[in-house]
């Protein structure tokens, strides 16, 4: 047989001897009437089911495959009836193009559910197609088992086991879609599980992250047989393992353990308001190894899990999101505090964010050298949108009551008194001072 030719059955050329017959219309028929019905499925499934359900699980992509996966279904059953009485050829062609056309739109489900649209996915997904249909030639062509035995060929020996460039191959790609299986499976049960309101959030986090690394471990046991590795190797891996998480991978297990730690305990949930080795803003994220913190002006803090288990944490929200602020504001000795009590009330009350009950108080906190120390305490229930706000809001309000009422906000002051001079005998607040001292307060 010359090089050239091709040692497995050629679909081209059996398809183009039936050029001239007819029994071609009748499998055309057959396979436009299974993609018809394959349309018409995945619309049908499309348009009854609720819109919460095809946000949820991503419905939506599901008629990209499920088109050319009802279609092959169909034509695998109809193929061996129609092979009864005439032959089937465009059938057997259609088939791997069927199988070509569900398995890359299968591949792009995966990859869009794990990764966010950009011209990288995009690469990615063309890579894909390119390997698929490249198969697809091949295997039309009667080329592929001649590629095939090619790169079995290259290849070593390893005690009793043959590696070659094919084994390889397939070992890759076969743990390749594993995994992307087992991750885009956990994605949409996190996507599931986050849309039910039955659970609160952190349990919901880790239990979507120990369903995925549970589908991890189910992929990785299924891809290592199917490539011809024996699971007994595991043993000898864990051993390493072990030997590596006693010696220096010991931080980041900590840190893996105190997330699921964090996430069940509900101690620190997702959206409280803490305060943790100085850093104080929203838990925004407990991922498996670190804490995402956010200050309220936008700054963003890494924090590994250990520190959330090991430092104290002050947390604002824990039984309730109230919390209370106090505003100092000064005013003048010959102020009326009276009406300076009631314009502070006043603002306080006439702002949106401060909370009715329990309501606001003025205190009168001390006597100072330039006037009277006077405190606003407030209440609110959302510390997340900051309280810098607030705080500027509030001083605007009561700085423009005092205005209007004729308040005075005193500049500091200082009585200045040289020594030697006669004491002001109607200074009966001051007493005499020897002249070798200085009267507290003077300069």
């Amino acid at each position: 047989m010359p090089a050239a030719t091709p040692v497995a059955h050629n679909l081209v050329d059996a398809l183009l001897s039936d050029l001239s017959n007819t029994i071609l219309l009748v499998q055309g028929v057959v396979i436009l009437i299974a993609v018809a019905i394959g349309w018409l499925s995945a619309r049908q499934l499309e348009q009854r089911l609720p819109e919460k359900v095809i946000e949820t699980w991503q419905a939506d992509e599901w008629k990209r495959f499920l088109v050319p996966l009802t279609a092959l279904i169909l034509v695998l059953v109809v193929r061996p009836i129609v092979a009864s009485w005439q032959s089937i050829h465009l059938l057997n062609l259609a088939v791997p193009l069927l199988l070509s056309m569900f398995a890359i739109q299968l591949c792009f489900f995966f990859l869009r559910s794990l990764f966010n649209p950009g011209p990288n996915l995009r690469a990615v997904e063309r890579v894909v197609s390119w390997l698929i249909w490249g198969l697809v030639a091949l295997h039309i062509a009667g080329y592929l088992n001649r590629v095939i035995g090619a790169l079995d060929a290259i290849g070593f020996s390893l005690g009793k086991q043959h590696i070659s460039l094919y084994t390889a191959l397939l070992g890759v790609i076969t743990i390749v879609v594993t995994l992307l299986g087992a991750l885009s499976l956990g994605r949409l049960f996190e996507n599931r599980l986050n849309a039910s309101g039955a659970l609160n959030l952190n349990l919901r986090v880790a239990l979507s992250k120990i369903v995925q690394s549970l589908l991890l471990l189910v992929a990785i046991l299924i891809a290592l047989p199917l490539v011809g590795i024996d699971i007994t190797v595991l043993s000898v891996f864990g051993g390493a393992l072990g030997v590596g998480l006693g010696l220096g991978l010991q931080k980041i297990a900590s840190n893996y353990v105190s997330g699921f730690t964090l996430l069940l305990e509900n101690s620190v949930r997702i959206g409280d308001m803490v305060e943790v080795s100085g850093r104080y803003g929203q838990v925004t994220q407990i991922a498996t190894r670190y804490t995402l913190l956010r200050d309220l002006d936008g700054t963003e803090t890494i924090l590994p899990n250990e520190t959330m288990i090991t430092s104290p944490v002050i947390n604002h929200s824990l039984t309730d999101k109230d919390n209370r602020i106090f505003l100092p504001i000064q005013v003048a000795y010959g102020s009326d505090l009276d009406k300076v009590r009631q314009l502070m009330l006043a603002a306080a009350d006439k702002h949106v964010k401060v909370l009715k009950q329990p309501g606001p108080a003025v205190l009168l906190k001390s006597f100072g050298e330039s006037g009277i120390d006077m405190e606003l305490a407030v209440w609110l229930d959302t510390p997340d949108e900051g309280e810098r706000l607030l705080r500027s809001e509030l001083n605007w309000a009561i700085w423009d009551a005092f205005r209007l009422e004729g308040i005075e906000i005193p500049y500091p002051q200082r009585v200045l008194r040289l020594a030697g001079s006669p004491t002001p005998k109607n200074d009966a607040v001051t007493p005499d001072w020897p002249p070798d001292r200085v009267c507290p307060g003077s300069l």
